[in-house]
């Protein structure tokens, strides 16, 4: 065999396992989640919230809606392909009775992102859990108005608007519209609900969700 020849196959070699050992992104942190399932027995037939860091900071959810058997399993981070990617280790597990997902804000700042992106990605998430649970309930929490990302206001406007009309259109689905309930009367974002970073919310935003997400939590 020619030196050339073996020294490619020695770099396909050492790229395709680059490749194989590299982690997918939030790997550890759901190696985090499992390794606590195993120590910690999950509620069974639980109201599972997922998504991005807007759930999984919500520190006191599972106090919160305790009545509701809720369970938290929030990726800080996360964009919606990552949710899809991790459906068999956040949701179908715990076989939910319901879920109350939270994603696409996180997907706003890449500038190759649309509205029709969000929507695309969202569709795809939705039909991957359609596919092994085709009639669960599903609440789905529109994007808030993050201060800290206001320049992404007129994304996230139009996203929301493409999402609401999908959702509409399905069954056992709810689309509930945080956004308006986050602003000030004169439709500016509100600074108060939100932490220093002006991005995760704290206590009064929460109180929000709350107040709009509970009515529709199946007991």
């Amino acid at each position: 065999m020619k030196k050339s020849v073996l020294t490619l196959i020695i770099f396909q070699f050492l790229v395709l396992s680059t490749f194989a050992q590299k982690k997918a992104p939030f790997w550890d942190d759901v190696q985090v989640i499992k390794k606590y399932d195993q120590m910690y027995k999950a509620p069974a037939h639980p109201v599972l919230f997922v998504g991005s860091s807007s759930i999984r900071k919500w520190d006191d959810l599972t106090q919160t809606f305790a009545k509701y058997n809720a369970l938290n399993r929030g990726i800080g981070g996360a964009v919606i392909n990552d949710i899809t990617y991790y459906l068999n280790d956040v949701v179908f597990p715990y076989q939910p009775k319901q879920i109350v997902l939270y994603v696409g804000e996180n997907d706003l700042p890449n500038d190759t992102v649309t509205p029709d992106t969000v929507l695309n990605r969202t569709v795809r998430l939705y039909q991957a859990i359609r596919a092994k649970l085709p009639a669960t309930p599903i609440v789905y929490i529109s994007i808030k108005p993050s201060p800290s990302r206001e320049k992404f206001k007129a994304k996230a406007e139009a996203s929301n608007a493409l999402l609401q009309k999908f959702f509409a259109q399905e069954t056992n689905t709810t689309f509930v519209n945080i956004y308006p309930l986050m602003l000030s009367k004169t439709g500016e974002m509100r600074r108060e609900l939100f932490l220093d970073d002006m991005l995760h919310m704290n206590a009064q935003g929460y109180a929000i969700w709350k107040k709009a997400i509970e009515k529709y939590l199946m007991k």
